[in-house]
């Protein structure tokens, strides 16, 4: 008979580029050991990975540079539980709609993503959701967000925006050990998101 772990897993947080310091932070307040991933030696101490918001395309260019692309796309081919937010869920998606020629992705989660979908639309905004897995709605707050225009069979939509003219767009999906979101929950007080990829992380230890 096997026991749950008592010790709480390792999450790092992509740290070349982005908003790394506010991920750290809700990550360590909610009891995680959280540690700031530039090599591959510290990928390898992590049961899971948070890929921040920032710009994508910088994002994936500074992992080929610093040797973390393929060790990333690798354990997320493995399972290795990552929630990107923003650019990161950019970073997760398979296939981008308004990205740049050359644009590479980590891959892994079967949505289509449309790139600053918000920016160009309704520019940086602030609302309510309903998240699927939180007991009331969430303050979100959108910065030249990505939203999903399609995703595959095996994708849970968590959350869709209510009001405004992007009423009904997918903001947070999940499929499998993969979360992501167009919005950005480490700004503010509120750590019920994290809370759910801290779940996510510690099921599959």
């Amino acid at each position: 008979m096997t026991t749950a772990p008592t010790t709480p897993p390792t999450i790092g947080v992509f740290a070349l580029q982005g908003d790394v310091r506010e991920h750290l932070r809700m990550l360590t307040e909610l009891g995680v050991e959280a540690i700031a991933v530039r090599r591959p030696v510290e990928l390898d101490a992590c049961a899971g990975l948070v890929i921040p918001g920032g710009e994508s395309t910088t994002m994936a260019k500074l992992a080929r540079t610093f040797d973390l692309f393929e060790p990333i796309r690798q354990r997320i081919k493995e399972g290795m539980p990552t929630f990107g937010t923003c650019a990161g869920m950019i970073m997760l998606a398979d296939r981008i709609e308004d990205g740049t020629a050359d644009q590479e992705t980590l891959g892994g989660l079967d949505i289509t993503v449309r790139r600053n979908a918000f920016g160009r639309q309704v520019d940086s905004f602030e609302g309510d959701i309903d998240v699927v897995g939180l007991d009331a709605p969430l303050h979100a707050i959108f910065i030249r967000a990505p939203w999903v225009e399609a995703v595959g069979d095996s994708v849970e939509v968590l959350a869709r925006v209510e009001e405004g003219p992007a009423a009904g767009r997918i903001v947070a999906v999940r499929q499998g050990s993969l979360m992501a979101t167009s919005f950005h929950p480490e700004v503010g007080g509120d750590s019920r998101v994290h809370r759910l990829f801290v779940d996510l992380v510690t099921e599959e230890r």
